[in-house]
C-alpha cells in the first residue's frame, strides 16, 4: 500500500511538471471514456521509473478517473448545491476506490454522520467524524463548521460492525458495552479535565485538592494570565488524556483528545506556546495518530504541523539546543521527539513522492536510534539499585549510556525535583495563609485571590487594591445575588459606626453591602471620605428591596450529592491518566519507531537502487 501511495504521488508530479490534463482530450474523449494517448503516456513513465508498464497505467487510470469525478462533481455542485465529501473509513473497512458522499450542506453534523453510518455500514452512535481536523459537532449545520464542496471526512469507529461480530450474540453484546463504555470515557474526560481547570480558577488546598499544575522544563510553576489559564489547562489535561491512549494504541479515542488540545492550544498567546515545548510535542502526537489510523491522507496540514513543531522546539530548545542543555545539563532525552519527528517527515515526504528528501530524513531518524537505542541488561541493573524502568531509561539517554552517570544522574534529578516541590508547596501553603487572612477580613475568596494575583502575592499591596477597589469585594464564590438576601444591619453595629463619626445613612447602606461586617464598612466609607461609591450605594438600595431566601432554595440535595460523586468519579479517571513523572512524554521504548523506520528505509532503498540502474 505504502508503495502504491509513492507511485501514485511521483505521477501526479510527472504529469504536473509536464502539464498533462488528463480530463481532456487526448486522455478522455467527449464520453468521458479513457482515451488511447493514456498507454503511451504509461509507456513514457514506466520507462522513467523503471516499474511494470500495466501498473503504472493502472495508476494513471485511477488519477484520470478522480479527475473526471472531481470535474462531474464540481458542475454538478454548482448547478444544485448539492456538495460531495471524500470519506475515508477505517482499514479494516478501506476499500480500493474513493468513497464519495453527496450532501447539502445546511444539513447538520447528526444527519451526516447518520447518511455515512447507513451509507458505509456503521452503527451511527458508536463512529465519530473527524472535517477539518476537528470533531464534527452534531448540533451544528455543516456550514456553520466550516465544510465545503470537496471535503475529505475520517470516520473513527468505536466498536465493530455488525457482521464481524453476528457470529456470537454474547461477543456482540460484549462489543456494543465496550462502544457505550468508550463514549462514557470521552465524555467523562470532557467533565474531568472541565473540573480540573475549574479548580485552578478558585482557592483550592495543595494539601488535600488535586489540580493540574503548569511547569517550565525545570519543575516550577509557571504564572500564567488568568485570561488564559484555563485554555491553557484544558489544553494540556486533553493533551495527556490523548497521550494515554496513544500508549494504549486506542487511537480512535486519543484523536478527538488530541484535536481537542489544539483547539484550546491556539486560545492562548504565541509566547506562552514558545515557553514550553507542550505545542510542539501536540503536533507530532496528531500527526502520529493519523499514521497509525492509516490515515495520513486526512491530514492535509501533515507538512504544516511538521514544520511548526520543529520551529517550536527551536523556539524552546534554543538554536542547537543550547538552551536546554544551559538549563539540564543535557539533551539527550528530548532527542527522542526529534528521532519521531524525522520518522514523520519521512514518511511524509515519501508518501507526496519526495524520495530522496524521505531517505534524508529516515536516515537522520535511524542514526538517532542508533545513538538512543539502550542495552536492557543496563536497564535492569539501574532498576536493581531501586529505579523505575522509566528512570532507568531517562537516565541512560540523559548519560550517553553510562550505568554509573545515570544513577547519579536520576538521585540528583530526585534530590532536585523534590526541593523544587517543597518550595512550591511551602508557595502555595503561604498564598492559601494569605486568602484565608483576607476572609477573616470579610473578603469573599475570590476577591482575596484576584487581589493577590495583582499584588503578586504581596499582602500588604493586596490590602491597598481592595481597599482602592471596593467593588472588588462583589467578587463573590457563589454570585454577587447572594448579598442581596441580607436582613437589615443592627442598631448596635449603626452605632459603632456612628461612634467613629460615620453619617448613621452612610453606617447603614455601608453594613448592608458589607452584610454587617463592620470593619470593612468602616475601611471603605474611610477611604471613601464617609460615603459609599455610587455602584456599591446602588447594590445596596437593591438589598433593601428584596426579599430573604425561602427555605425551598435549598432543595435539591440527594441530587447534588449524586452529582458530586459524578465529578469526583470524573476527576480521579483524569488523575489515573496524568503521569507522575514529568518527562512521561519523553520516555519511549522506541520499538514501533524501530519497525517503521526499517519498513520505510526498505521502500526509500528500491527506489535508490532502481535510480541507480537508470
Amino acid at each position: 500500500m505504502a508503495q502504491k501511495k509513492y507511485l501514485q504521488a511521483k505521477l501526479t508530479q510527472f504529469l504536473r511538471e509536464d502539464r498533462i490534463q488528463l480530463w481532456k482530450p487526448p486522455y478522455t474523449d467527449e464520453n468521458k471514456k479513457v482515451g488511447l494517448a493514456l498507454k503511451d503516456l504509461a509507456k513514457k513513465y514506466s520507462d522513467k521509473l523503471e516499474c511494470c508498464e500495466n501498473e503504472v497505467e493502472k495508476i494513471i487510470e485511477e488519477i484520470r478517473c478522480k479527475a473526471v469525478e472531481r470535474g462531474t462533481g464540481n458542475e454538478h455542485y454548482k448547478a444544485t448545491g448539492i456538495a460531495t465529501i471524500e470519506v475515508f473509513l477505517p482499514p479494516r473497512v478501506k476499500k480500493d476506490r474513493k468513497n464519495l458522499l453527496e450532501t447539502r450542506l445546511h444539513v447538520t453534523g447528526r444527519e451526516l454522520r447518520s447518511k455515512i453510518a447507513e451509507t458505509f455500514g456503521f452503527q451511527e452512535n458508536y463512529i465519530k467524524i473527524v472535517i477539518n481536523k476537528k470533531q464534527l459537532q452534531l448540533g451544528k449545520t455543516l456550514e456553520e463548521q466550516g465544510v465545503t464542496h470537496n471535503v475529505k471526512a475520517m470516520v473513527l469507529e468505536l466498536k465493530q460492525s455488525e457482521e464481524d461480530v453476528r457470529k456470537n450474540s454474547q461477543v456482540e453484546e460484549e462489543e456494543q458495552n465496550e462502544a457505550r463504555l468508550k463514549e462514557k470515557r470521552i465524555q467523562r474526560t470532557k467533565r474531568g479535565l472541565e473540573i480540573l481547570a475549574e479548580r485552578a480558577e478558585m482557592v483550592v488546598d495543595p494539601e488535600t485538592t488535586p489540580y493540574l499544575d503548569i511547569a517550565n522544563q525545570t519543575g516550577r510553576s509557571i504564572r500564567i494570565p488568568p485570561s488564559e489559564r484555563k485554555a491553557l489547562m484544558l489544553a494540556m489535561g486533553y493533551h495527556e488524556k490523548g497521550r494515554a491512549f496513544l500508549k494504549r494504541k486506542e487511537y480512535g479515542i486519543a484523536l478527538p483528545c488530541l484535536l481537542d488540545a489544539d483547539r484550546y492550544f491556539c486560545e492562548c498567546c504565541r509566547e506562552l506556546l514558545d515557553t514550553v515545548d507542550n505545542y510542539a510535542v501536540l503536533q507530532l502526537d496528531i500527526a502520529w495518530c493519523y499514521f497509525r489510523l492509516g490515515q495520513l491522507e486526512c491530514l492535509d496540514d501533515a507538512e504544516k504541523k511538521l514544520n511548526m513543531a520543529q520551529r517550536c522546539f527551536k523556539n524552546c530548545y534554543g538554536e542547537n539546543h543550547q538552551r536546554l542543555v544551559h538549563i539540564k545539563g543535557n539533551c539527550g532525552k528530548e532527542k527522542v521527539l526529534f528521532l519521531r519527528l524525522y520518522l514523520l517527515q519521512g514518511i511524509r515526504n515519501y508518501h507526496s513522492g519526495n524520495g530522496e528528501e524521505a531517505y534524508d530524513y529516515l536516515n537522520k531518524a535511524c542514526q538517532l536510534f542508533k545513538e538512543l537505542y539502550i542495552d536492557p541488561s543496563k536497564v535492569h541493573s539501574l532498576m536493581q539499585l531501586g529505579f523505575s524502568a522509566q528512570e532507568a531509561r531517562l537516565g541512560l539517554r540523559a548519560c550517553d549510556g553510562n550505568v554509573d552517570h545515570a544513577a547519579a544522574h536520576i538521585t540528583n534529578r530526585r534530590e532536585k525535583l523534590d526541593q523544587i516541590r517543597k518550595e512550591e508547596k511551602e508557595k502555595k501553603r503561604r498564598r492559601l495563609e494569605n486568602i484565608n487572612y483576607l476572609k477573616g477580613m470579610g473578603y469573599s475568596a475570590r476577591a482575596a485571590k484576584q487581589a493577590l494575583h495583582q499584588a503578586s502575592g504581596n499582602l500588604e499591596e493586596s490590602l491597598q487594591i481592595l481597599l482602592s477597589q471596593p467593588q472588588m469585594w462583589w467578587l463573590n464564590d457563589s454570585g454577587p445575588e447572594t448579598n442581596s438576601h441580607q436582613e437589615s444591619p443592627s442598631r448596635e453595629t449603626i452605632d459603632q459606626l456612628v461612634y467613629m463619626g460615620f453619617d448613621a445613612a452612610a453606617a447603614e447602606a455601608a453594613l448592608r453591602v458589607f452584610r454587617g461586617n463592620v470593619q470593612l464598612a468602616a475601611q471603605t466609607l474611610a477611604h471613601n471620605g464617609g460615603s459609599l461609591p455610587s455602584g456599591l450605594r446602588l447594590s445596596a438600595e437593591d438589598s433593601s428591596a428584596t426579599p430573604p431566601t425561602s427555605p425551598s432554595d435549598s432543595a435539591g440535595t440527594s441530587s447534588a450529592s449524586t452529582d458530586e460523586d459524578m465529578e469526583t468519579e470524573a476527576v480521579n479517571e483524569i488523575l489515573e491518566d496524568i503521569p507522575e513523572h514529568e518527562e512521561d512524554y519523553l520516555d519511549s521504548t522506541l520499538e514501533d519507531e524501530e519497525i517503521i523506520i526499517a519498513e520505510y528505509l526498505s521502500y526509500v532503498e528500491s527506489i535508490k537502487t532502481a535510480t541507480k540502474r537508470n
